[in-house]
């Protein structure tokens, strides 16, 4: 109880002895002020126990409230860590994705500038095929350069991988290519592509053409080999590094037993020996050179 209360009750407990004393001893006028104020004091006892109730009952409100708020603060920060931690997590991604489409973009553009060479490659060499097979006035003959075949065996299979080929025949001139400092590379968007061809003749086309890049290079270099397939069509690009040729010479190095310029030790034969393969075979070969420049051999074979 608190002490307001306390200080309440010695008086309502007098007023009510004196009261009773007043039934027996006091008129009634008397007893009427002493009934009317002990209930008055009671009143206001009452009134005051209530107000101490609500006081309680809202203090007891007042907690569950600062509880329920607590509870809920607690909630609020783990979903708030939550959401951070989703936030990061998507952040992440976006950052993994946006690395990822820049590299797309970068391979794309790497293949878009492959196929845009390779297309020029075949519109060359559809060129050069019409400028062989139009009619024109007086027309050289085409000397018969069967002679020139490698002979093959009966057993050779019909088809070949041209890149595995490519590969073997790289293989046997490292050395000779070493001791000339020309470096070989091959390059190919494919693991194989067939050919029906025989490997024996395939594999001497390519050591011949790599070989006259080895004797006329007379310098340190490069020499590239591109293997790309479109349609039906193999295309083979063999360019070096090397001092190249005029463009009149150039027209002619295919030609039997010719040699240019800068001719060396040899016979001739082996450019001209290429030549009559890739005639057997339905393709087209040809060259582009310039002094200083270097040495491109372009070839065109069909698949079947």
């Amino acid at each position: 109880m608190k002490k307001s209360h306390a200080s309440l009750l010695l008086p309502a407990i007098l007023l009510f002895i004196l009261t009773l004393f007043g039934l027996f001893k006091f008129d009634v006028f008397v007893n009427i002020i002493l009934i009317t104020l002990h209930s008055i004091l009671l009143i206001v006892m009452c009134w005051l126990n209530v107000s101490e109730c609500s006081e309680t009952v809202e203090d007891a409100s007042n907690d569950d409230e600062f509880e329920e708020l607590q509870r809920k603060n607690i909630e609020l920060k783990s979903m708030l860590q939550i959401s951070e931690k989703n936030v990061q997590e998507k952040d992440e991604a976006l950052t993994g994705l946006r690395e990822f489409s820049e590299k797309l973009g970068l391979e794309k553009e790497s293949l878009e500038n492959e196929i845009i060479e390779l297309k020029r490659t075949k519109s060359e060499l559809e060129k050069e095929l019409e400028e062989k097979t139009a009619v024109k006035a007086p027309a050289k003959a085409e000397p018969d350069l069967s002679s020139l075949l490698p002979p093959i065996s009966e057993s050779e299979t019909a088809t070949v991988d041209i890149i595995a080929i490519a590969g073997e025949a790289v293989k046997e001139l490292t050395e000779s290519a070493r001791d000339a400092g020309l470096a070989i590379h091959i390059s190919t968007a494919a693991e194989s592509m067939m050919v029906k061809a025989s490997p024996t003749r395939m594999r001497i086309l390519f050591k011949n053409i790599i070989d006259n890049s080895i004797k006329y290079m007379k310098r340190a270099g490069s020499l590239t080999i591109t293997i790309s397939n479109i349609g039906s069509d193999i295309f083979i690009v063999m360019k070096d590094t090397g001092e190249g040729l005029s463009e009149k010479e150039t027209d002619r190095i295919f030609e039997l037993n010719y040699q240019g310029a800068n001719r060396i030790s040899g016979n001739g034969l082996g450019l001209t020996q290429a030549r009559a393969i890739v005639n057997y075979y339905g393709g087209t070969i040809y060259a582009r050179s310039n002094v200083g420049a270097g040495m491109a051999i372009y070839i065109q074979l069909p698949t079947t």
